[in-house]
Formats: C-alpha cells, structure tokens, sequence
C-alpha cells in the first residue's frame, strides 16, 4: 500500500508539499490549455508526470474535467448524468480520448463520479480542539428541497445512465489498459430520493450491482471508505466486511481513507483517529485482500479562521490555492496513515 493524496491544485508548489510530508503517490488534475477542451493531450499529462517527477512523486490517477462531484445546477458538462443526447455521445466520446491518451502517457488510472447532487452535507460542528467538522443529518437537510435541472431521476432512469456510460467506456478501458475508479455517491439517501434524484450508487448494494455491469478487471472503484461508511447502519461493525467483498473481487482501485462518528443519514467527518471505524483494523483488512493501491486522506477537517487566508477554500478534499502553507489536517492524515501502511507491513 502506498500513502497518496489527490489535494491541488497541480502546481509545482502542491508537488513540494507532497514531497515535504512524504508523499510519492497521487492523483491529480492535468492542466488543460484550451478550455473548450474536455480531456488533456500526451503532451500535457507528459507534462504533469515531469512536474511530478521532479519531486518524485507518482502520478498514479488524474480525474477528468467530466464527471466531477459536482451539484448538477452548477456543472458545466452535465449531459452523461442527464442522459442529453447528442451531447452526451459527444463527451463520452471525450471521455474515450482521456483513456487513451492515459495510455499513451503511461497513467494507469481514471478517477469519476456519476453524480448529480453532488456531495450533500447539512453543516459543520465543533471537532477536536477548535477545528470544524463537517456534518450531515437528513433530519435536519431541507424537508422539500426544489428539483434540480435533472428534475425526477428515479433508480431506474438513472441505472439506464450509467449503463450507457458504461457500455460505451469500459470496452476502451480494457483495450488500453487503463483502470476506471468511480466514487460512490456522497452520501446515500433514502430510496424515495432527495432533490427528486435516487442516488442508486449510495449503498453497498448498489455498488455490488454496478461492478456486475460489464464486468472487467479494468472497471471498478475509487472506493471512499468514509462514503461507505457513511451509507451503513453500524460502519464500526461493517465496514470490514464490505472491504473484503470487493477487495476479493479486485475492485478497489483506490481508497479514500478517512472517518466518520456515526451512520447512515447522521454523521460527521473526522480526523482519522477521532471516528468509529477502527483504522489500525480497516488497514489490516486492505492487506489482507492484496490491496497494493493509494490510502489517502479525504475531506479533512477545517482549520479555524485565524490560521488561513479567506481563500483558503476547503472543497471536499481539495484545497486551492496554496495559503501561507497551513495544510495542518492534510500532514496529520499523512503522518497517521503512513503509520498505520508500516505498522501493517510489521505484522
């Protein structure tokens, strides 16, 4: 197992601060020159590799400009998870481009979302020390949100979606040997939908049936443990379990390693050592099912207002810009799972 991150932006000042904490494995997000533009040329991802190269880090996953955990009223590309044709066609055809040029370019991974609400969160509370955390409680969500621009998206409109894509992207990953990660959707809710959208990759079940679709050793997960975490009744006593059903199977391309206190529609996001998922244990189980990918932390808890600029924008496991080199959450999480990946190999 390799200690990773996927923070940004892709500057060579974000490489240094990986490097600084020790870490050598990433995914990142190509810089695009043209903006009309939905994938990266071999030239630019060659670039990114020789940015990262330069601070020995790994490039081992890049996300694409399509498909991001973006709210759908605020995505500029939302015709896959709308099912708009043409326009879809022509972004997956897009998409296909990504895959092969990640080929080309030697990067063996494709990280996306299929979603449409994006991530869902009610609030922060008071964490450790004077830190935030962020928080989600359905029962204190807004009880009749209004409708996205997608409108009524029921299970079975949106499993004809992500067939679509499917059908038309996981034959090109497998030709070209590129692995393709997706998220589950952050967090589930109840089948009766929020904003009028059943997020059918919210459960485990789900997750289960869309790895059946078009099965291939190139089509799997970007496997958010603290997602999945969040879309259980106890995680503390189950999470383990749905670690091996798909690290046996060889689906975990990679894993968003953090945790939660709580359960399914009542949770906040904690630092790695503050939840109630065992971590010592979770790492222990990656190892026993073969896991050899990325453990990185993911939407770290915030610092107070004092120790960071007004731009200092937190964004679900992302920061951007670099301010004044307060990345304090993110070098905690560094330290601890580095830990945890050597303690495990002294086993």
């Amino acid at each position: 197992m390799k200690l990773g991150c996927q923070s940004g932006p892709t500057t060579e000042e974000h490489f240094a601060f990986f490097a600084r904490y020790g870490v050598r494995n990433c995914s990142a997000s190509p810089i695009i020159a043209d903006p009309s533009r939905l994938y990266p040329t071999v030239d630019e991802l060659e670039s990114l590799l020789d940015m990262a190269g330069r601070h020995g880090v790994s490039v081992d996953m890049v996300d694409s400009v399509l498909l991001q955990s973006t709210h759908v009223d605020r995505e500029r590309n939302p015709a896959i998870v709308l099912g708009q044709s043409p326009q879809r066609d022509r972004d997956i055809e897009a998409f296909q481009v990504l895959i092969k040029n990640c080929a080309a370019a030697g990067i063996p991974a494709v990280k996306y979302n299929m979603s449409i609400l994006g991530v869902l969160r009610s609030g922060h509370v008071p964490g450790r020390g004077d830190t935030q955390y962020t928080a989600w409680r359905l029962a204190d969500a807004q009880p009749d949100p209004p409708l996205t621009r997608a409108g009524i998206v029921n299970a079975e409109a949106f499993w004809e979606r992500i067939t679509y894509f499917l059908d038309r992207v996981v034959p090109v990953a497998a030709e070209y040997k590129v692995r393709l990660a997706c998220h589950p959707q952050d967090p589930g809710v109840p089948s009766s939908g929020y904003q009028g959208v059943d997020r059918v990759l919210g459960t485990v079940e789900g997750l289960k049936h869309f790895i059946s679709i078009r099965e291939n050793p190139y089509h799997g997960l970007n496997f958010c443990q603290g997602t999945i975490a969040e879309d259980l009744a106890a995680p503390k006593v189950e999470i383990f379990d749905v670690i091996r059903y798909f690290g046996q199977r060889k689906k975990i391309f990679n894993v968003h390693f953090r945790n939660i206190r709580g359960h399914r529609d009542d949770f906040v996001e904690t630092f790695p050592d503050d939840g109630d998922i065992d971590l010592v244990q979770a790492v222990q189980v990656y190892r026993e099912v073969g896991y050899d990918g990325m453990l990185m932390p993911d939407h770290v808890p915030l610092v107070p207002a004092k120790s960071r600029r007004q731009d200092y924008a937190y964004n679900y496991g992302s920061i951007s810009p670099v301010a004044d080199g307060h990345f304090e959450s993110f070098a905690f999480a560094y330290g601890y799972i580095r830990g945890l990946i050597q303690s495990a190999s002294l086993v």
